[in-house]
């Protein structure tokens, strides 16, 4: 065979692949592989696509339930929203890419998420994304911010897909590695989706959609591996996107799919050319015979190596049933897109490539996919954490400062401070549909499901100060917190996708914090009913061996059967009550106050356990208030997280542009019952006539429900604490980040 190399360990190292692991490759393969088999499987193999220091316990999580038609194992998960509609959707990061090359590495993380979600048929009706960047004063964080923005905005405006929503959070764990996670959410009909298995011998291989270049090779090996002094270097492994080729793409694509000429489909993400035909041949049970000479290429002399493991974007791979190839020929030439016959799908179960006429790989399919390594990483549990008690010195005016002054403090804070300078860079009505978006203080976004009189709400959260001070409890609120976003608007809430990013696995404190947030998610989608249908691992994510904090994205999708019978944070009216629905204990450990006012969550030494979330109260809690919702009994709704029921009230009072007045508060301090984060809590506005039933009813239930103050004038107050003009209060919310941006 062609293309014989002296693999050497230190060729091996350079592939990411451990001395072990080369000895297990030439073990399945009977021999040694030559450079282009190498780099197959250093792409397979990688963190990235195998998967193989997280499958064991992704494994355990629920995927099923009465709504889910597809579980992870597709390109993305499938859900019904009933007559015949189906929702699939998907989260992935780009984490890597975007910390080395910014605005490239976000755009193509959003063109990358859409090719996942139309490859099986649907028509991106939403784009969300969770951003997370390095703290404020760092040097490269302005830079990264306006990068990563202008790229989301770039492809996403560009391919006429409406951003609806999203998150941004601060902080100096993430300065040597930020956090890109993109979500799209695509509609579809149920008996018009698309698979990848690449069933049946003989049938035809066609590539479809723009040229394969060099961009991009080893991004999927870079991705899984941690950074270091010279990440920079790691600049030509950023794929270089085109939303206006991927606007061509997903028309041409959805034409073909209107035919019966596709057999399976599979997009060309990590691992570009290799893993899509790995990955549709093995779940078809078939080995694929591709001739590489036919692959359109925009590069001369491109070899073997370079077009396997090349991540060129806005490129599909599909199998056809023979005789319906003109059909594609077609529809992709009328689009101006490549098209081209590559190759056979054959019964060896192998793949065999040639490339001038000589075969330059020819391995079992088998050991590159199912059989990859599957490794039981030792974990250690995370640190018990002491509760925060309530101490006198907490207290503003006892530390010589005063509410007003936290209250500004905590208005500006990075990651509490308005993102309008981020969003009005997205467009976010688009396609026509968009009937409320997260980004302007909703708890999620609401997109109508077209020519209907029903919608989808769709929220992406994670608290990773919870995270960091205890896995487990965080990745239950990641969890539950979706679960509240969505319950806000009045949808049901379905399945959630998610984004697991975290440090490296080899070190058994981080492979810890991955297992207990696992398991902390688990146990929230079971007491809720809402599986996990689709996802991405991010690992690997340190630099000079300092992890991010464990930060498990979660993106969740509810239905609104009814339009008319939806709520927003934005339907308040002048001298309407505020009833807080959920008990207030003032918890501190872990919330925003403890680290913008008391300085805690620095280090190991002052961080203290993060709010408890009782799962059986958080269910009973969403109920109710959706049985509201659904009834018209709430004009508005906002659920209480980052900087508790202080923060909710105003976050209301800005979005309707009236005051608030807040009432004192049960035995326990003002700055605790003001700023506490105690889980499972709404914020409901009604009106007077609605008091009464809403708050009897809850005690029937046993539901904690209490009035704490009023909508209305044009200051925001709290009785004993703050006392600010609405103005003065939301410019300070409003001018942290534009000011930010522009010194």
């Amino acid at each position: 065979m062609n293309a014989k190399t002296n693999i050497t360990p230190k060729i091996v190292a350079e592939h990411g692949l451990s001395q072990s692991e080369y000895e297990l490759i030439c073990e399945r393969l009977g021999r040694q592989p030559n450079i282009n088999e190498l780099g197959i499987f250093s792409v397979m193999w990688s963190e990235h696509c195998s998967y193989k220091s997280s499958r064991r316990h992704l494994g355990k999580l629920l995927t099923k339930g009465k709504r889910v038609i597809q579980g992870p194992g597709e390109n993305a998960g499938v859900i019904d929203i009933d007559d015949g509609d189906v929702i699939i959707f998907k989260m992935e990061s780009h984490n890597h890419p975007s910390y080395i090359e910014p605005y490239q590495g976000a755009a193509t993380g959003v063109g990358g998420i859409m090719r996942d979600v139309f490859t099986m048929g649907a028509r991106p009706i939403a784009n969300m994304n969770a951003l997370r960047f390095g703290d404020p004063a760092h040097p490269k964080t302005k830079t990264l911010v306006a990068g990563v923005v202008q790229g989301i905005g770039g492809y996403g405006n560009c391919v006429g897909v409406p951003t609806v929503g999203g998150e941004t959070n601060f902080d100096a764990g993430y300065n040597g590695n930020i956090l890109v996670n993109a979500m799209c959410v695509g509609l579809a009909r149920a008996d018009k989706v698309f698979y990848s298995a690449a069933k049946g011998v003989g049938n035809p291989v066609f590539y479809v959609g723009s040229k394969t270049g060099r961009d991009g090779i080893h991004g999927a090996t870079m991705a899984s591996a941690e950074f270091d002094d010279d990440s920079d270097a790691k600049r030509p492994t950023v794929q270089v996107g085109d939303p206006f080729t991927e606007k061509l793409l997903i028309e041409a694509c959805l034409e073909l799919m209107a035919t019966d000429a596709i057999i399976a489909i599979q997009d060309m993400g990590a691992a570009g050319l290799t893993s899509s035909a790995i990955e549709m041949a093995d779940k078809g049970g078939v080995g694929i015979h591709m001739n590489l000479d036919k692959v359109p290429q925009r590069e001369p002399d491109m070899t073997p190596y370079e077009m396997m493991l090349s991540e060129s974007q806005e490129r599909m791979l599909m199998v056809l049933k023979p005789g319906k190839e003109h059909i594609a020929i077609e529809i992709f030439e009328k689009w101006d897109l490549d098209v081209a016959e590559v190759g056979k799908t054959t019964d060896t179960g192998r793949l065999v490539l040639t490339h001038k006429k000589k075969k330059v790989c020819d391995i079992p399919i088998a050991p590159l996919a199912d059989d990859a390594p599957n490794l039981d990483r030792p974990y250690t549990s995370p640190i018990k954490r002491e509760i925060l008690k309530h101490d006198p010195m907490f207290d503003p005016n006892e530390r010589g400062s005063s509410y007003n002054a936290v209250l500004k403090t905590l208005l500006s804070c990075p990651d509490i401070a308005s993102k309008r300078w981020i969003w009005e860079q997205y467009d976010r009505t688009v396609m026509g549909d968009t009937v409320d978006s997260s980004q302007s203080g909703g708890d999620a976004a609401i997109v109508r499901i077209h020519g209907t009189n029903k919608a989808i709400a769709i929220t992406t959260d994670c608290t990773p100060r919870y995270c960091s001070a205890d896995p487990y409890e965080g990745g239950k609120q990641a969890v539950a917190e979706t679960w509240r976003n969505l319950t806000c608007t009045g949808a049901q809430p379905i399945a959630i996708t998610d984004c697991l990013n975290f440090g490296n696995p080899e070190r058994p404190e981080i492979m810890g914090q991955f297992v207990y947030a696992l398991k902390g998610m688990d146990e929230a989608c079971r007491a809720l009913e809402y599986p996990i249908v689709s996802g991405n691992v991010s690992l690997y994510n340190e630099t000079n061996g300092q992890a991010i904090p464990p930060t498990p994205a979660i993106g969740g999708i509810g239905l609104i059967s009814d339009l008319q019978r939806h709520a927003e944070i934005s339907g308040a009216k002048d001298g309407d009550t505020l009833i807080l629905i959920g008990e207030t204990k003032g918890w501190m450990g872990a919330s925003l106050y403890a680290q913008a006012i008391l300085g805690l969550n620095r280090e190991d030494s002052t961080v203290y356990a993060p709010p408890p979330v009782d799962l059986h109260l958080e269910k009973i809690n969403g109920d109710y208030v959706r049985r509201l919702i659904l009834d018209r009994r709430i004009r508005a709704v906002h659920d209480l997280s980052d900087g508790g029921l202080a923060l909710a009230a105003l976050e209301m009072a800005f979005t309707n542009d009236m005051g608030v007045t807040l009432n004192n508060g049960p035995d326990m301090p003002l700055y605790a019952w003001l700023f506490g984060e105690d889980q499972g809590r709404y914020l409901l506005c009604v009106d007077e006539y609605s008091v009464n039933p809403v708050v009897s009813t809850a005690q029937t239930l046993g539901i904690s429900a209490k009035v704490v103050g009023k909508i209305g004038g044009d200051r925001v107050s709290a009785h004993g604490g703050f006392d600010l003009s609405l103005r003065g209060a939301h410019m300070v919310y409003e001018s942290w980040l534009p000011e930010y941006m522009a010194s």
